[in-house]
This record gives C-alpha cells, sequence and structure tokens, in this order.
C-alpha cells in the first residue's frame, strides 16, 4: 500500500488537471478508495477546455429527473454485474486482479458533484486514449449516466467534436436517444454546432428504422434533427439526414414549419432546392395556413417564389387570414409577373373562367 505522503502526491496531480468546470469535489461510496492515477496525454489547457464548454456547463443545477439516469444510489447494482472475475490459478495473479478490482471499482463509483463520472471528465479533458479504457470498462448503463446537466459522455463527446470518441461509445452501445437539459439528443446537439464527423459516427451503421426514433424526437423548443440542420444552414448534415430517413414534412412543435419553410425564411436557395427536389410538400401548411409561397411572397423573395411555383406550388391556397400569396406580393413586379393575369379578382378572390 502506497505511503500517505504519495497519496497525497496522487491527488495533488488529479487537482492540477482539473478545470474550472465548478467541480468542487468528489463523491465516492467509500472515502478509502484510492483514484487512479489519470493518463498524462497532450490536452490543451484549461481555459480552452472552458471556453469549449461554455454552453454546456453555465449555470449547472440538481434535479430529480431519474427515469433514463443512473444515480450513486443504484449504481452499486452495476457494479457487482460487471466487475466479477474468475478465481486464479496462483497467489499473484489473484493478488494482481484483486489490484485491478479496485482501481476498477473506483473509477465506476466516482460521481462528481456536477453529476460527473470519470468518462465525462475524461471527454471534457479530451483525454481521447483514457476516454477510450472507459468505455471498454464500463457497461452500457454507466456509459449513459447523465451529469446535472442530463449530459451523457456521448453529448460531450459531441459537443468537443471527437468522432473517434463518439465512434466509440456508439460502438460501446451508448443510447442515442437520451435528451440534455434543453431536450437535444447528441445527434441534435451535432446538428446544431455543425459537427458532421460526429453525426457520421452515430449514423454509420444504423438503418433508417433504428434511427427514427431519434430523428422524430424532439426538442423543448419543439425542433428535430433536420429543423436544426436547416436553421444553421448545414446543408452537408441535412442530405445526411434524409439519406437515414428523416422526415421531410415533419412540423416543429410551436408553429408548425416544416423545414422547407425555415428555408424560406432563411432565403436559403440551396436548402430549399435540396428539399424540393428530395420531395418535400410544397404546399404543406404552418398552425396559421401559411405555404411555403405565403412566406417566399411575403419576403418578396421571387427567387425562391419561382421555384415553388416551378416546383407546382398552389398559389390559391388561402392562410388563416384569407390571404393568397398574391395578396402578399405588396407590388413588387417580380413576385406578380409569377402569377396569371388573366384571371378576375373580385374583392380579392380569384374567378376563372367567369362569362360576362
Amino acid at each position: 500500500m502506497a505511503s500517505g505522503d504519495e497519496e497525497k502526491g496522487k491527488f495533488d496531480l488529479m487537482e492540477e488537471n482539473r478545470i474550472d468546470s465548478g467541480i468542487d469535489s468528489y463523491k465516492s461510496f467509500s472515502k478509502d478508495e484510492h483514484y487512479p492515477k489519470p493518463v498524462h496525454e497532450q490536452r490543451p489547457e484549461d481555459g480552452e477546455v472552458k471556453d469549449k464548454l461554455d454552453s454546456v456547463t453555465e449555470e449547472r443545477h440538481d434535479s430529480a429527473y431519474i427515469s433514463s439516469s443512473i444515480t450513486v444510489d443504484n449504481i452499486t447494482d452495476i457494479i457487482k454485474t460487471c466487475l466479477t472475475s474468475d478465481s486464479q490459478d496462483t497467489e499473484s495473479e489473484e493478488t494482481s486482479d484483486n489490484n485491478e478490482n479496485e482501481v476498477n471499482l473506483n473509477l465506476l463509483t466516482t460521481i462528481t458533484d456536477d453529476g460527473d463520472t470519470f468518462l465525462h471528465l475524461a471527454i471534457i479533458h479530451e483525454a481521447k486514449d483514457f476516454a477510450g479504457q472507459l468505455i471498454e470498462l464500463f457497461p452500457r448503463e454507466v456509459l449513459d449516466i447523465q451529469n446535472n446537466l442530463y449530459q451523457t459522455a456521448l453529448h460531450l463527446a459531441t459537443y468537443l467534436n471527437l468522432p473517434t470518441v463518439v465512434r466509440r461509445l456508439v460502438e460501446g452501445g451508448a443510447t442515442l436517444i437520451l435528451q440534455d437539459h434543453d431536450g437535444n439528443t447528441p445527434l441534435h446537439v451535432a446538428c446544431e454546432q455543425g459537427k458532421s464527423e460526429c453525426a457520421n459516427e452515430m449514423t454509420r451503421n444504423m438503418l433508417p428504422g433504428q434511427l427514427r426514433p431519434v430523428l422524430e424526437a424532439q426538442n423543448w423548443r419543439g425542433v428535430t434533427c433536420l429543423h436544426l440542420a436547416t436553421m444553421h444552414r448545414r446543408h452537408r448534415l441535412m442530405k445526411l439526414l434524409i439519406k437515414k430517413g428523416a422526415d421531410l414534412n415533419v412540423q416543429e412543435g410551436t408553429s408548425g414549419k416544416t423545414p422547407l419553410h425555415m428555408a424560406v425564411e432563411l432565403h436559403d436557395v440551396p436548402a430549399v432546392t435540396l428539399l424540393l427536389n428530395q420531395g418535400a410538400n410544397v404546399d404543406a401548411a404552418m398552425f396559421n395556413g401559411c405555404t411555403p409561397l405565403h412566406l417566399a411572397v411575403g419576403r418578396q423573395d421571387a427567387t425562391i417564389a419561382n421555384m415553388l411555383c416551378q416546383s407546382g406550388a398552389d398559389q390559391m391556397i388561402r392562410n388563416m387570414e384569407d390571404e393568397t400569396a398574391l395578396d402578399l406580393a405588396d407590388g413588387n413586379d417580380d413576385i406578380l409577373a409569377l402569377f396569371p393575369f388573366d384571371d378576375i379578382q373580385i374583392s380579392g378572390r380569384s374567378v376563372v373562367g367567369v362569362n360576362f
């Protein structure tokens, strides 16, 4: 057993390598258990790590959300099932095995005040090799532990753009459907942050049917992964999601916009082209009855309005304000040129084939 000075040295070493992320203390099932010496790898300075995690470590808070996370109270049940080993033939082998189990036990049972496991911390420090060793050691249930912001290791690996760690987590059985405190799954995070390589690793070996629950999941703002990719002009990610079976006409939960509505609002011609070519419903209506053509004309975007008309948009659809797209043209000659002039309008309504 190491002397008191040696133990203090090990603990001091860990203190020097911690980042300022609000981690004030460690909680362990036994105060006498020894912390394993961290693996030394080249990693960014603490300030750089903190900058990368500004959006995910602010105002950590406690919660009673337990349905999909492992707690300190029930993690012991997992340990009993994952640390059992066969008896050794020699005394030296048995001693070595016991020492290894003691280290493994400590790695599994240590959770910080922020709810982070050693795997969370390894990812925060971008210690990819150490994280890989922990992934091999931990059972799937431990890989899915959520911290106080409900972030799994997969969320953090995506935020920090660590595709090799993402791949190891997915291969190790990490769940894609768990949502953080914003309701985002790891794939939501990839689409919002533009982490294409991480998204590729998450979906690489997944069939469309397997990914459907993740692709259909809405965060607390009511948006899916395809909505987020569209909102942030992530065209490469949009193509990936569509290839994997994302619903082109899915409506977000607040106003009923489809990805096509969002692309039109952003005047994003490449995204509109992609969605129309892939078969998006050109006449999809929001909750207020507005179609993409209503939005294009209302925003005086003649280019996209023309694209929608060429794709067969119905120019006579009325929204809940009883307005057609033409009613929103506001005298724009380029847009008015898209609409037929042989129609007679009475009180704002087109009349075709009327005999006088």
